[in-house]
């Protein structure tokens, strides 16, 4: 059994983080609404070029995981002055690297987009949407290092203030831009991806001056990282920033598998893994949750503890994700109404949506102990174990069920589901194994 301080401990780390991330997916799903108003073409379109977003800025996200990762185990050392350096200098990679990314990928944009979806349509309302979102892609990256700063000292609370602010204003934007509200002009797709690149820089200057607020005692902008602060960093985020790019570029791989089977297909699929990704998201913030927890106990000495952790926030994830896949059993076409207006489409969707339901508990073991893995370091043999899993297995299977044996999407999920399965099961043999005890930072 759980116990009640245990389980009020996780609560109180998970629950900001959770409502945070609720703010941002469902948020994005409203965007994703908008957007569906416009037809299957510019649904597609913000599919596509969401998920290709994604996949050319997961380098720059993988800061996160060293950034919590050393701020957890400098937090639990009780060195607080020098908890933000890793903040720091994420800060610093994230715009020494993330300027440079924005040029090239935003003149490269017109050569490779195409080659990805064979439809006109979509083609043209998704170049203008991705060049609009890469934009951001250095304040994008400095977002997830503020992030894992404040998850891992403990302070999710602001990074959650900080969501609910940023998808407002993205929100708000979105929705004049794509409809041409309040005098300004309409730009479709194009106006969904300004309106999130300009939420994005909303949201990392209010994390500027929290920071200053609650983090100059830790060193925030007050001294540079050490080049051996950089060098752990570097080596703690660079093994998932490559499992972060190889895993968007899995989505992305996916969406171009599912476009083979057809532009119906496509947007359904869209809408299955936004929706998916709202309904998940106590699994993810309680893996953050375990990351901290984990990290804070192995800079105390506490090995057992940091065992613990991860094995009770497992349980509390189980029993919450359980609950939240009984909606997608029950009533699919009911979450499923209010992002796909076309009865075939929708239809679609429906058993795909009943086996991401069907397997949340499995997904609670998967996402936890993943996230517990990576904040006490070991994030190679996570990196290994996710690329194998995705590019090794499902995706090889799901070009192959997919398109060429003609099982459509309900095979592809079916091949989706088999590989979440067998993630999870990695990951208990890892931290079962407690090899990552070892680990030194």
């Amino acid at each position: 059994m759980l116990d009640k301080d245990r389980a009020r401990t996780i609560l109180s780390l998970a629950l900001p983080i959770i409502g945070g991330m609720v703010s941002q997916n469902i948020l994005n799903l409203v965007d994703t609404a908008m957007v569906g108003t416009l037809g299957d073409a510019s649904l597609a379109a913000v599919g596509m070029g969401g998920f290709l977003s994604f996949m050319s800025q997961a380098l720059l996200m993988g800061l996160s995981v060293g950034v919590q990762a050393l701020a957890a185990r400098r937090k639990g050392e009780g060195a607080e002055t020098e908890m933000a350096l890793p903040l720091n200098g994420g800060l610093m990679v994230s715009l020494l690297c993330g300027v440079p990314l924005t040029i090239a990928l935003w003149y490269a944009a017109p050569h490779f987009y195409p080659w990805l979806i064979d439809d006109p349509g979509v083609v043209a309302e998704g170049l203008p949407y991705y060049r609009a979102r890469m934009l951001a892609s250095s304040f994008v990256a400095m977002n997830f290092c503020f992030r894992g700063y404040f998850n891992g000292v403990s302070r999710s609370g602001l990074y959650m203030r900080t969501l609910v602010i940023m998808h407002i204003c993205n929100v708000a934007i979105s929705y004049c831009l794509i409809f041409g509200k309040l005098g300004l002009p309409e730009l479709g797709t194009q106006g969904a991806g300004i309106g999130t690149a300009s939420a994005t820089v909303i949201g990392t200057l209010t994390y500027v001056i929290l920071a200053m607020k609650h983090a100059r005692h830790a060193g925030f902008l007050r001294a540079r990282p050490s080049a051996q602060t950089l060098g752990r960093l570097l080596r703690l985020s660079i093994p998932s920033a490559i499992q972060t790019l190889f895993f968007a570029s899995g989505l992305t791989a996916q969406f171009w598998i599912i476009g083979r089977v057809g532009t119906a297909e496509l947007a359904a699929a869209n809408v299955l893994i936004n929706l998916m990704l709202v309904l998940i998201l106590p699994g993810i913030a309680m893996g953050i949750a375990a990351a901290s927890l984990a990290g804070q106990a192995l800079g105390r000495k506490e090995p057992e503890e940091a065992v613990r952790w991860g094995w009770d926030v497992t349980k509390l994830a189980a029993m919450v994700l359980g609950a939240v896949g009984l909606p997608m059993i029950a009533i699919p076409r009911v979450l499923l109404s209010g992002f796909i207006h076309d009865p075939q489409t929708l239809e679609l969707a429906v058993i795909p949506l009943q086996l991401v339901g069907a397997i949340q508990i499995v997904e609670a073991l998967g996402q936890i102990l993943q996230g517990a893995l990576q904040g006490v370091g070991d994030t190679r043999r996570v990196m290994v174990v996710s690329i194998l899993a995705q590019w090794g297995l499902y995706l090889p299977a799901a070009y192959v069920v997919g398109p060429m044996l003609g099982y459509g999407l309900i095979g592809i999920w079916v091949c989706f589901a088999l590989y979440r399965l067998l993630l999870a099961a990695s990951y208990v043999k890892l931290w079962a194994g407690r090899k990552w005890l070892g680990i030194e930072f």
